[in-house]
């Protein structure tokens, strides 16, 4: 349902208070209209469809380990595209949703998901997944220095190796990071969290080589890391195009939630494969997630209309481009965006 997490409002000390009243006024009005239609919504359309591409996506993993089996090359290829997109699909799809805790309504399967999404698909930490993205990502998007996407930059790689070379690192990036990070959680989770981490690593490396027959240990790595690696691209890319090069505050100026999210946030088109794979929340829908996180992809998807006709209407941003656009304009100006700290946006009002 739409919370009050969801409309919750930052402080923006440079507005004028008429002009503060009425973006809160705005986002309230866009609050109900989204409630009523996910009051009017069954629990199918609320999680049901959600769970159900990721249930398929399970039911999927014995015939991709069992291709990984065969001498000719359509099949074994056939298997490292069923793994590869099934991976992405439960540690991205179902890792989001559960850090959202979008996947139940119940707050204590919500937190038993994100450990097994996150932690034990991912190899990564719940709790800092979370506090990162829903706190502060969420919280402070775009942000100078709190929800700015700046751990998507690295400086010191070129353009072409950071969007074609750097994401095949991603699966061995995400457990190193995620034992760093271990130094901020407690001694019982960071335990927690190796256990579940290692658990699911070694379960992939086990059937490879029990199950899909693979003979030696370097093959088998090697496999994982290209099932792994095999939507790393655009997953990397997405996370730059929907933030990154969009208007950029400070905390003590940043506008009310709902002009912050109208502009700072951006939707990409309808993709089948991306769309399977990250959600509708990631993708089509970004816009939506942002004002409504608490939402399933589903409803996300479901709301798109009401939220952009609405946005539109009150002549608020609603971004959109396409996937070759933002990768262009990326390979063009990498550095103005991704070394270069970008310029605070100064804002007069709602045009």
């Amino acid at each position: 349902e739409v919370t009050a997490r969801d409309r919750e409002d930052g402080d923006a000390s440079s507005e004028e208070p008429g002009q503060g009243q009425r973006e809160e006024a705005l986002m309230a009005e866009l609050s109900e209209l989204v409630q009523e239609v996910v009051k009017s919504s069954s629990w199918w359309e609320r999680h049901g469809v959600d769970i159900c591409i990721i249930t398929l996506s399970f039911l999927l993993l014995p015939a991709g380990f069992l291709c990984l089996r065969s001498a000719h090359a359509i099949p074994f290829l056939a298997g490292i595209v069923i793994l590869g997109v099934v991976h992405h699909t439960l540690t991205v799809k179902g890792s989001h949703l559960a850090s959202h805790n979008a996947l139940t309504e119940s707050k204590s399967w919500g937190k038993a998901w994100a450990v097994f999404f996150i932690e034990l698909c991912t190899a990564f930490t719940a709790e800092q997944a979370t506090y990162n993205h829903v706190k502060m990502h969420h919280g402070y998007t775009n942000v100078i220095g709190l929800g700015d996407s700046s751990t998507w930059k690295l400086p010191f790689l070129n353009r072409y190796v950071y969007m074609f070379i750097a994401p095949l690192a991603v699966p061995v990036i995400t457990p190193l990071v995620a034992l760093h990070l271990l130094r901020n959680v407690k001694l019982k989770t960071a335990l927690r969290t190796v256990c579940f981490m290692l658990l699911g690593l070694y379960s992939h490396y086990w059937i490879l080589l029990h199950v899909s027959g693979f003979r030696s240990a370097w093959s088998a790595l090697l496999c994982m890391l290209v099932t792994r690696s095999l939507l790393a691209h655009p997953y990397t890319h997405v996370n730059i195009f929907q933030h990154i090069g969009l208007p950029m505050f400070a905390a003590d100026r940043k506008p009310k939630r709902i002009q912050l999210m109208s502009l700072g946030v951006l939707n990409l088109p309808r993709n089948a494969l991306l769309e399977w794979s990250f959600g509708h929340s990631l993708i089509s829908c970004h816009v939506e997630h942002h004002l409504f996180p608490g939402l399933s992809d589903n409803m996300c998807l479901k709301i798109k209309p009401i939220v952009s006709q609405y946005l539109r209407k009150k002549q608020l941003p609603y971004n959109e481009d396409s996937y070759v656009s933002r990768l262009r304009l990326f390979l063009q100006k990498y550095e103005e965006l991704m070394v270069h700290a970008p310029p605070i946006t100064e804002l007069v009002g709602i045009q």
